[in-house]
């Protein structure tokens, strides 16, 4: 169901974007219902839309039927965070975020596999940690930037803990984790290794953690990025270094692939268990 629903959703994104006509520095659409296409609970669909709407990022929003489904179409700017993202001391990947849609399917495969909790680095405007909430797992967001943690707090419709951090120095044993699943914002050619890698050092100084904790990269295939020798969509050689396995990869719309053909690859991965 979850290859099905994401399949689906960037079969979306490729129509709308045949489609679109606007001008607007971002834009993603969210369906207004459920539907074969997308079996996801009407009370889910509604809270999504919900963050979208109480979202400063998106000025505009409008209905839109994409293919044979009723969207609505939320058009916005993130200039303003984008700028300042950029000019934190220790931000190691500017603010650019998946589409809200594919941040549900990427929790929703979080879910499938067991894990408990959803820690979100590099979180944005928390709409991975929101989207947790929605599935009833507990989320917790992590964001060095304090005006992207102001916005975050005016999207509380559910309570995802939005901490101002930074995730390298954070102190995870606060959270009493028990099988948290880290996603980690940016892409490894853009400052995500190094936060990566400082976040997996600081779970593996911990046995029991190390060897519950699952992790998503979020890579790219494009000819614009050096590839990594080891593959996995630029996240290969880091995936080794650290003893883990590359246990599903799932391809979903973001802001950076909208006028691009491939989507973003996310891949999940797990410690290699001795």
């Amino acid at each position: 169901m979850i290859k099905e629903l994401a399949k689906n959703l960037v079969n979306l994104k490729k129509e709308f974007a045949i489609i679109y006509d606007g001008k607007s520095q971002i834009q993603e659409v969210i369906p207004v219902s459920k539907s074969e296409m997308f079996p996801i609970k009407q009370q889910d669909l509604e809270l999504l839309h919900q963050f979208a709407t109480k979202n400063p990022i998106y000025y505009n929003s409008y209905e839109k039927t994409i293919g044979k489904t009723l969207c609505i179409v939320y058009e916005g700017d993130i200039n303003k965070y984008w700028l300042n993202s950029i000019q934190q001391s220790s931000s190691r990947a500017p603010f650019s975020p998946t589409w809200i849609m594919s941040a549900y399917v990427g929790v929703l495969l979080a879910k499938d596999l067991g894990y408990q909790e959803v820690i979100d680095i590099g979180s944005g405007d928390g709409r991975i940690a929101f989207c947790a909430k929605i599935l009833d797992l507990e989320s917790y967001s992590i964001e060095i930037d304090d005006v992207l943690v102001d916005l975050q707090k005016l999207l509380t419709i559910l309570d995802f803990h939005p901490y101002c951090s930074d995730a390298v120095i954070f102190d995870y044993s606060s959270l009493n984790l028990s099988q948290p699943i880290f996603f980690i914002g940016g892409l490894a050619q853009m400052g995500g290794t190094v936060l990566a890698s400082s976040v997996l050092e600081k779970i593996n100084s911990n046995s029991t953690l190390k060897k519950n904790t699952g992790w998503v990269f979020a890579g790219t295939y494009s000819q614009k990025y050096p590839p990594d020798p080891k593959n996995e969509a630029g996240w290969g050689t880091l995936i080794e270094k650290n003893n883990l396995k590359s246990i599903q990869t799932v391809s979903l719309p973001t802001v950076w692939t909208f006028h691009e053909p491939q989507e973003t690859p996310y891949i999940f991965a797990q410690p290699v268990l001795d």
